[in-house]
């Protein structure tokens, strides 16, 4: 997908500014409770922070798409786009590379493909494969990646080596691998090893279709087929896997990321179940289904989890996205507080779930993320008419329980104030469920945000039940929705000491039950 290209005067002076102005202060000064700073040096105000505690986030200038990561010697890397002039108003995005072991820390590892060094621009998306049997000419075990570059302004997927472990790579061919035939758009290229056929595959995003390659040695590409649609704007970084469904059957995914707000859809990752016979893909059904119903969750990638062996696991994925978007990619306090501009959502577990309809992904926060609880809060039981605010006051969280209510009797709505101001809580997140809707949301209208908005997805009130999972953090919400078929992911910009929770109960009665709030922070695993 495309870079950003803007000077730090634009960052400064962009129309999408008027969303954070109301917070410009905490930017300049430290918020009234702050303390006197660390031993030794009183009267040193904390400086706000809106680096995440526990989400992974770029360690200067600016990040955005992830790439797919990849397992090798006992652990996944994952490479990103990255722009080390960002701050300084510099073009370009490079490839940065960090390490992790289970998805939730991770370690970083500098430039893997510097930007604009081989005469072909800088580098855009593509992915990378461990090349077992050296059929690229590089050797046995070489990492390829197939890069979008684009001199002269010409998008082609061009290939890069390394035979180092992935730490760092070199150009391969001058000329483009897969030219372009003549269209604007044609990248983000993603390749899969199709092992029923013996052959690589390519999967290409080409404006309103995906085209669909094949190879013998990642070097020469044949077209084969394409997937068409019109309907959810621009298709960008296209993805292709096969997963084991939770009745033992095995289907193909076809995801990309895309734009359906025209349709009133979200611009996430959408999704087809289907079949692929190596060059064309035929859904179960016509719509798309969304990872996330959310606004913070684009240029998303899937890989496949491994065992302590080594082993890929067919029924299970990862899933990680940019928490940004291009309606206000540099809408942040953290470029005046941090001196960077980019986070992801966290590391999903993903499955595939038959339904009553047919298949469907389903994602959960990464299980290792319990590993990084630094305190438990265990509410238990909460019924309640009207208002209860905790005594719990933290800024990096998961909050889970279960709501329940009569559906003979409903009330109106159910939910949590998150980040809530500490006085009168004007400011907050509001999550919850609103059964005279009925649908789940996250509005984040009521704090500093990137731009204002409500998401909403369906749930059906006469169940009497809604399982939740929240994960808050210093500059994100995400909300996990029952068996995790419907997430929503935001960003958000809390001031730093509105830490506060309340939970409310409109026209009725509802109980939280096991309403339980664990403390996170990657820094300090338990």
């Amino acid at each position: 997908m495309t870079h950003p290209r803007i000077s730090r005067r634009g960052v400064v002076a962009s129309a999408g500014g008027l969303a954070l102005g109301g917070a410009a202060a905490v930017f300049f000064s430290p918020p009234a409770d702050a303390s006197t700073g660390p031993a030794g040096a009183p009267g040193k105000a904390r400086r706000p922070t809106y680096r995440p505690t526990y989400h992974f986030s770029v360690p200067d200038n600016w990040k955005n798409d992830p790439q797919r990561p990849i397992y090798v010697n006992g652990e996944y890397l994952y490479y990103y786009l990255y722009n080390a002039d960002y701050l300084n108003g510099g073009p370009g995005t490079a490839w940065r590379l960090a390490t992790t072991r289970d998805h939730v820390r991770f370690r970083d590892r500098g430039i893997a493909i510097p930007k604009s060094s081989d005469g072909n621009g800088d580098c855009w998306s593509g992915s990378v494969v461990v090349d077992e049997h050296g059929r690229a000419g590089y050797g046995d075990g070489a990492i390829i990646a197939l890069v979008t570059q684009a001199p002269k302004g010409v998008q082609a997927q061009y290939l890069w080596y390394s035979t180092d472990g992935g730490r760092k790579f070199q150009a391969g061919p001058t000329d483009p691998v897969l030219p372009n035939p003549g269209v604007r758009d044609f990248r983000d290229p993603k390749i899969i090893w199709d092992a029923d056929r013996s052959h690589w595959v390519l999967a290409n995003a080409e404006g309103q279709r995906i085209g669909f390659y094949v190879s013998l040695d990642l070097h020469s590409w044949q077209f084969a087929g394409e997937y068409r649609r019109t309907d959810i704007g621009l298709l960008e970084c296209p993805d292709l896997f096969t997963m084991t469904a939770d009745d033992g059957t095995q289907h193909w995914v076809l995801g990309v990321s895309a734009n359906g707000k025209a349709r009133g859809l979200p611009a996430t990752y959408a999704y087809w179940i289907g079949a692929f016979d190596g060059a064309s893909f035929v859904p179960d059904a016509d719509a798309p289904q969304w990872l996330d119903c959310g606004f913070d969750f684009y240029g998303a990638v899937t890989y496949p989890h491994h065992d302590a062996n080594g082993n890929e696991n067919p029924a299970l994925r990862h899933a990680i996205g940019w928490a940004n978007f291009w309606d206000y990619p540099h809408n942040t306090p953290s470029l005046v507080t941090d001196g960077y501009n980019g986070d992801d959502m966290i590391t999903r577990d993903v499955r595939l779930l038959r339904t009553g309809t047919g298949y469907a992904l389903a994602s959960s926060p990464t299980a290792a993320l319990h590993d990084y609880v630094t305190r438990t809060h265990r509410i238990g039981d909460v019924r309640l008419s009207g208002v209860r605010d905790l005594d719990v006051r933290a800024t990096a969280y998961e909050l889970s329980c279960e709501l329940e209510w009569n559906p003979t009797s409903p009330p109106s709505n159910i939910g949590f104030e998150l980040r809530r101001a500490p006085h009168g809580g004007g400011r907050h997140v509001a999550v919850g469920a609103y059964l005279n809707g009925p649908f789940a949301y996250v509005n984040r209208r009521p704090t500093v945000n990137p731009t204002g908005g409500e998401s909403q997805s369906p749930i059906d009130p006469t169940t009497g039940r809604l399982a939740i999972r929240i994960l808050v953090d210093r500059s994100s919400v995400e909300y996990f929705i029952d068996d995790g078929r419907d997430v929503h992911s935001h960003r958000v910009f809390p001031l730093p000491a509105d830490d506060h929770i309340r939970l409310f109960v409109n026209d009725g009665e509802a109980t939280f039950r096991a309403l339980t709030i664990r403390e996170l922070n990657v820094d300090t695993p338990s």
